[in-house]
């Protein structure tokens, strides 16, 4: 629950959360993190990733990783009690988010018109695959085809090899990201001008609006941007790179790096090479240029290089696993793996917050709930007569 008297930034604020699987739990977790009141509205069968994952004591920690700070109460939508509680939850709102595919919301007696007669002012907002309009509105779509459609997995991999996925479910966590901010600004602009707004995500659209210098490139010139792998596509030497006993990540993506870099192997000579001369020329010679780097680099570590690189002023890492980068000595410092306590599971493990508020930070108000725990405590707030 929101703490009226917390200075979060959406303390006060109530969020009807009307979405499941993880695109849309995404976005009401980010909006409960920041201080909101979420409350997450469930079928009676539950959210589907409950059933998901790795957990202990009964409870899947990948539901428990996008669903904290909320309260989750069930109610049947196919039935007259469950619209009912619904129309007084949406009265009670400031915000209502839904990842049904287009149409379905209407059907169940909860379109615009509606929503508004109920909440003047309310902001909403659908997440779905393709968008509310437009011919592919009505496909079911989930993360891999966005990845797909998008041109966001011919992106990865070899020039050779077949296009590859992202190993995350990237566009759900993008277009989670771009709901909440939607969302908050809609928030804000009701605030400074009055009125309701409805905010449109998409996994489709968020993964295209990700394709930077590759859309800039075929806009400008109408090629494709070839596959690379590791190394970049607009700068050389830039990519993976094995070191005595295991690869690092270096990336000088400009000239002044590209002379640091130079530097810090002892080989400066390569900085007057007219093969060199410009970062477009170091592309067309990347292979070239990057036996040069692997041979300096083969004789020394990856820890001998990470640090020495790094104290030349050269962005340079380690290559971690998961593992590795919970046990990386800055990511510990930054609190991005917490330990909270369920009431009823125990310890478990949770993500951090990635953004850091020096005055209202986030913080976990409530575990994941069960399905329905907050049920008879959120029906009594909605009927305090007991009706």
């Amino acid at each position: 629950m929101s703490d009226p008297n917390s200075t979060q930034p959406l303390s006060g604020y109530r969020v009807v959360d009307l979405t499941r699987v993880l695109s849309g739990p995404f976005c009401t977790q980010i909006l409960g993190d920041l201080g909101a009141d979420v409350i997450k509205v469930e079928a009676p069968v539950g959210d589907t990733v409950r059933r998901q994952g790795d957990g202990q004591n009964g409870f899947s920690w990948y539901f428990a990783n996008f669903n904290r700070n909320k309260r989750s109460i069930v109610l049947d939508l196919k039935t007259a009690e469950g619209k009912a509680a619904l129309e007084a939850l949406v009265g009670s709102a400031d915000a209502l988010v839904e990842n049904f595919r287009p149409g379905v919301l209407e059907r169940l007696g909860f379109g615009p018109e509606r929503l508004q007669e109920l909440k003047p002012g309310l902001i909403t907002c659908s997440v779905s695959g393709f968008g509310s309009d437009g011919p592919y509105r009505d496909r079911p779509a989930f993360d891999f085809i966005a990845q797909a459609v998008s041109g966001f997995m011919s992106s990865n991999g070899r020039e050779d090899d077949p296009p590859l996925r992202s190993g995350l479910p990237i566009s759900d966590l993008v277009t989670g990201i771009y709901g909440a901010l939607g969302i908050t600004a809609a928030l804000l602009r009701r605030e400074r001008f009055g009125g309701p707004e409805h905010v449109d995500v998409s996994l489709t659209n968020s993964m295209i609006s990700l394709l930077a210098y590759l859309a800039s490139n075929y806009f400008a010139t109408g090629r494709i941007t070839p596959r690379s792998g590791n190394d970049h596509p607009i700068a050389a030497p830039y990519g993976l790179f094995e070191t005595a006993d295991r690869p690092i990540a270096v990336a000088p993506n400009d000239d002044v790096f590209f002379g640091r870099l130079m530097d810090a192997l002892d080989l400066a000579p390569l900085k007057d090479d007219p093969a060199f001369a410009s970062n477009h020329l170091r592309v067309e010679n990347r292979e070239r240029l990057n036996a040069a780097v692997l041979e300096r680099l083969a004789t020394a570590d990856a820890d001998t290089w990470v640090e020495h690189l790094n104290a030349a002023g050269i962005p340079c890492s380690h290559i971690y696993d998961v593992a590795g980068v919970f046990n990386d000595p800055q990511v510990r410092s930054q609190d991005m793996q917490m330990t909270i306590t369920h009431p009823t599971h125990g310890d478990m493990e949770v993500l951090g917050f990635p953004i850091k508020f020096a005055t209202a930070p986030c913080d976990v108000r409530m575990p994941a709930p069960d399905l329905g725990e907050h049920t008879a405590e959120l029906l009594a707030e909605l009927y305090p007569s007991g009706d």
